[in-house]
């Protein structure tokens, strides 16, 4: 048996494979104060005491870098640079805005201590840390009281001779030590620094979480969509930042390959916010992913994350305005309608609209109380001046567009037309606005997978083993011995591996690469390709370096089946009266286990366990061979836009 589960704001999700090949899915309760005990829970139920794997998309170290809760911890460099955390790239993200926000740093400048050692960029003449230097500054570590350190010395990617002294110096310490050469062995000192820092902060963390789960045969899944081992995780938390979402573009992109897709917008509309990605063939990555205005230099999937969810809170600002997010009700107090918050959510809303009945959540174990959500509801209304209605569709129409910006992003931005993509939507809320959204930006094609409450864990358990490694090669010749020295490490490691070479390339000059697959006899072809692609221009002309070689290794696991599991009579529940596109419709509901392969009109609307799917007029549904259902968009509408 294996089990994949993603630990949400609202709900932590479980889904189950069995040994003969049978895939079920639960949801419980989050605990934000307990989530481990959530999680033991759910692999206690759905294992009935048997032996079980488990791969677990945590959020742990994502909250922890958000909140600013992390270990309180030392920044170690080079004597002269200690500032370099605070300086970063003096990059301004909002050009135009006078009086920014102020940046949120992780430590303070009183916890960055300087060490007198140089290691220069070729390698050559340095000094070494002296030993009665080391002996100081375990002291003053131990004055300031920290529990964790981040070590990154100037260029230590090419030599990394004195962290090791100055790491072995601390060991034996009580300290979590995270040193850069292990974490992230790549040129560019300040996202080097960066990634570091927050390995040091959330490790202790993630370190203290995982030990809760001991005793249970259970892997993380990591920002780059595979999953390393608890021991692995401990020690390189960093790179589980994006561990949920990435299950989340793993699962849509394996859901839409079995119905045939293979060009998807992944849309992950949760309880506290929405993931964006896309897959042209398989999911993007990037090594320049930034949470909160933090740098994070290891390999992960290309995700853009908005607050905007099923739980997200609906305000009035000074000037009038309606506004949705990012601020979330999260799992404990939940939206009004769960029956402990106060303020209007975006599931209020389609309460309020008829979208969800009372007894429509979970199988009807979790009941819905409509009058809150109505009186949530009515309070913004008052504010707006608006009457009810009025106000819930306002809303929806906030959120909506905070997640067509997001799926602009990922995809117009990056040069890709979103109207040559399907729309693969999952997540408890994603059906509920896919169709609309994708309306709005001329997608024609929406898919919702099974199971779509609780892709991101059934995602894990699609997730193949995997880990990256890396090495500058700026100063390096002989591309062939660095990519075997890469290969060793990773066949040590993970026997039985398989590899995939890839480099970080750029035009002599630039401050920016893109990484193209190797290919050895002319490393600058996919490049010239790529960068015309994205960019709009290549120029072949130029002389092309490369920045960084990297190696993935990855082990296969066996994969769940995903095929429709019956053929059902698609014969309608009794129709319910909701508003959908500005009218009151009387439409007519599905049990998703009820339907078949016959194509049918919209409007209607699908209930599943763990999500609801609305398919507005002017679309048609069916349900395909691997169990999605396909809703597209009439050719007359098409016509009309």
């Amino acid at each position: 048996m294996r089990i994949g589960v993603d630990a949400g704001g609202t709900f932590t999700d479980f889904a189950v494979l069995h040994g003969d090949g049978r895939l079920e899915s639960f949801k419980l309760r989050s605990n934000p104060a307990a989530p481990a005990a959530v999680i033991l829970e759910g692999i206690a139920r759905a294992s009935g005491g048997r032996r079980a794997e488990a791969v677990h998309g945590s959020t742990v170290a994502t909250n922890a870098l958000l909140e600013r809760k992390g270990a309180r911890t030392a920044f170690i460099t080079t004597e002269g640079f200690t500032d370099l955390i605070f300086i970063g790239r003096q990059n301004r993200p909002q050009l135009y805005n006078l009086t920014p926000p102020l940046r949120r740093f992780l430590i303070p400048p009183s916890l960055c201590f300087g060490v007198s050692e140089r290691t220069f960029i070729d390698g050559g003449a340095r000094r070494r840390p002296g030993k009665a230097e080391l002996e100081s500054l375990k002291r003053k570590l131990r004055r300031a009281g920290v529990s964790s350190a981040a070590i990154c010395f100037l260029h230590s990617y090419h030599d990394a001779a004195n962290e090791k002294a100055a790491a072995e110096a601390l060991r034996g310490s009580g300290l979590y030590l995270s040193v850069s050469h292990e974490v992230v062995p790549e040129y560019r000192e300040y996202e080097r620094a960066s990634t570091t820092l927050i390995n040091a902060y959330v490790g202790p963390l993630m370190d203290a979480y995982l030990g809760e789960l001991e005793g249970h045969d259970i892997s993380i899944m990591q920002s780059n969509g595979g999953h390393i081992t608890a021991g692995e995780a401990r020690r390189q938390a960093v790179r589980t930042i994006l561990s949920g979402p990435a299950g989340g573009v793993v699962g849509a992109a394996a859901a839409a390959r079995a119905g045939g897709f293979r060009r998807v917008l992944g849309f992950d509309m949760g309880g506290t916010s929405t993931d964006v990605s896309l897959a042209d063939g398989s999911p993007r990555m990037t090594t320049e992913a930034t949470i909160d205005g933090l740098p994070i230099r290891v390999p992960a999937l290309d995700i853009h994350t908005v607050g905007a969810g099923g739980g997200s809170l609906a305000r009035v600002d000074e000037g009038g305005l309606l506004r949705v997010g990012p601020e979330s009700a999260g799992a404990d107090p939940g939206p009004a309608c769960y029956g402990k918050g106060e303020g209007a959510t975006v599931t209020d809303a389609h309460v309020v609209l008829g979208r969800i009945a009372a007894d429509q959540f979970l199988g009807g174990q979790m009941r819905i109380e409509v009058e809150r959500s109505a009186a949530a509801v009515d309070r913004i209304a008052a504010q707006l001046g608006a009457d009810r209605v009025a106000a819930a569709e306002g809303i929806l129409r906030v959120a909506n567009a905070n997640m067509e910006r997001a799926i602009r992003v990922v995809s117009v931005e990056r040069g890709h037309d979103p109207r040559d993509f399907a729309l693969v939507a999952f997540g408890g809320c994603g059906g509920l606005h896919a169709c609309e959204i994708a309306g709005e930006l001329g997608i024609g094609v929406v898919v919702i997978p099974q199971m779509a409450g609780a892709l991101s864990a059934l995602g894990m358990l699609v997730a193949d083993r995997v880990r990256d490694y890396s090495a500058s090669a700026l100063q390096r010749e002989d591309m062939e011995k660095r990519f075997r020295e890469l290969e060793r490490a990773a066949r040590a490691d993970m026997p039985g591996c398989r590899l995939e070479r890839s480099a970080d390339v750029r035009y002599r000059g630039q401050s920016y690469e893109l990484n193209v697959p190797w290919q050895p006899s002319d490393f600058a072809a996919p490049f010239h390709a790529l960068h015309e692609k994205i960019y709009g221009y290549a120029d072949r002309g130029r002389r092309a370096e490369i920045v960084t070689v990297r190696v993935k290794a990855s082990i296969g696991v066996n994969k769940p089946a995903i095929r429709r599991e019956r053929n059902g009579t698609s014969e309608a529940n009794p129709p319910r009266r909701m508003r959908i596109a500005g009218r009151w419709l009387k439409t007519p509901v599905y049990r998703r286990g009820e339907l078949s392969g016959r194509s049918r009109p919209g409007p209607a609307l699908i209930i599943d366990y763990g999500s609801t799917t609305l398919i507005p007029p002017n679309w048609r549904f069916h349900l395909d061979r691997a169990g999605n259902v396909i809703a597209r968009l009439s050719l007359a509408s098409k016509k009309m836009r």
